[in-house]
């Protein structure tokens, strides 16, 4: 039971991570083509290792641990193709969109709290826009608004996100 509840919590991380994990990979080989194929390769090596990882501890760390492996096998089997990287520069890369990619973590989860602390009314606006794909025009339409008001409304809302994701950003590297 106990081993079920592993691969479930297992199958839920490396699911929720396939976004970052392919970003990764693109990162270090610069196509997409190929990015594909490394992700493939790397999700049945993180499957056939699933049982060496430690739930609680760091998933993303050991998952690009195996994708920059996965990279390195394929770029061995690439070199009869021209190479778009010096592989000298692949372990720079690597670190480089791994910190980034950990501070784009950090961002989610301002910009998350952040998008909690709005009135109603801007988060659904923001939700009406970003997560519905709605227009400008339909969005003031609907809500019986003209489009200037609506712009200044997101215009605002956005602002104020910024600030609140700065601040939070701030206190969080303090």
């Amino acid at each position: 039971m106990a081993t079920q509840d592993n691969s479930a919590a297992f199958v839920q991380l490396l699911t929720l991570n396939q976004s970052r994990l392919y970003a990764y990979i693109l990162s270090l080989v610069g196509n997409a083509s190929h990015a594909d194929d490394v992700l493939q390769e790397t999700n049945v090596v993180l499957w056939q290792k699933a049982s060496e990882f430690t739930l609680g501890t760091n998933f993303t760390a050991w998952m690009f641990k195996i994708a920059y492996m996965q990279v390195m096998a394929y770029r061995q089997r690439l070199t009869r193709e021209k190479i778009l990287f010096d592989s000298d520069m692949v372990p720079e890369l690597a670190q480089e969109v791994g910190e980034r990619l950990s501070d784009l973590d950090s961002r989610q989860r301002s910009l998350q709290a952040c998008l909690e602390k709005l009135s109603p009314r801007q988060r659904d606006i923001v939700r009406r826009r970003y997560s519905s794909g709605a227009t400008v025009q339909s969005m003031a339409d609907e809500l019986g608004h003209s489009v200037e008001a609506i712009k200044q409304l997101l215009f605002r809302t956005r602002l104020t996100l910024a600030e609140c994701v700065k601040r939070s950003l701030a206190l969080e590297n303090a």
